[in-house]
């Protein structure tokens, strides 16, 4: 019972540690500003290496710049 007890206080020490240093890991950087075209609403964002994908609701892609936030490319989706 000792043995049983004394092992899982070890378990959810490591998991605690874990989900600590995982949790404190910096994310994801944004950008200052993102400027997006006129009338252009954002309905869902994804973060890539470098870039930001915006996809808008008037089905457009917009891959904007990670650290300038400038636009790069615009992708119609029919």
């Amino acid at each position: 019972m000792t043995t049983l007890t004394a092992v899982m206080i070890g378990g959810l020490v490591v998991v605690i540690s874990l989900l600590v240093i995982r949790l404190s890991d910096k994310g994801v950087t944004l950008p200052e500003n993102i400027t997006l075209p006129d009338g252009t609403t954002p309905t869902a964002v994804t973060f890539g290496n470098g870039w930001i994908a915006v996809v808008s609701n008037d089905n457009r892609i917009l891959i904007m710049d990670a650290t300038s936030g400038e636009l790069r490319q615009t992708i119609d989706i029919d």
